[in-house]
């Protein structure tokens, strides 16, 4: 089970993308209307909808689970270097989570935004 420390730091990080990303698109200036479904409400939604499909795929896939559970603690610095390593050694996984996160992609597509949503590639 999650602490509350690693659930509270999970929390935070799907809030705190969700704002930065809602800053990044309401402060975009553009001189045509914004894009259609661009606003903080759709964010939220694809947002939340990533987010719980995430929490299935995990809990349905306990060896994933248990890698990125084992992350806690690991220092901002290594863990790009190491969530890498781990998708370059499962591409079924990197595809996976890819799929999950496309909605997202999408959004940053249609809206513009944060280049970070998507999952690194190989």
């Amino acid at each position: 089970m999650f602490s509350d420390r690693m659930a509270r730091r999970v929390t935070g990080g799907v809030i705190g993308a969700g704002a930065v990303a809602a800053a990044l698109l309401g402060v975009a200036p553009s001189a045509a209307a914004a894009p259609p479904n661009c606003t903080a409400a759709d964010l939220a939604g694809v947002a939340s909808g990533v987010s719980a499909a995430t929490s299935a795929y995990l809990f349905t896939h306990p060896d994933v689970n248990d890698f990125f559970t084992g992350l806690e603690g690991t220092p901002r610095d290594e863990l790009r270097g190491q969530i890498q390593q781990y998708l370059d050694a499962n591409p079924q996984v990197r595809a996976e989570l890819q799929g999950i996160r496309q909605p997202l992609v999408d959004l940053r597509a249609r809206c513009g935004g944060d280049q970070s949503l998507e999952v690194p590639a190989s």
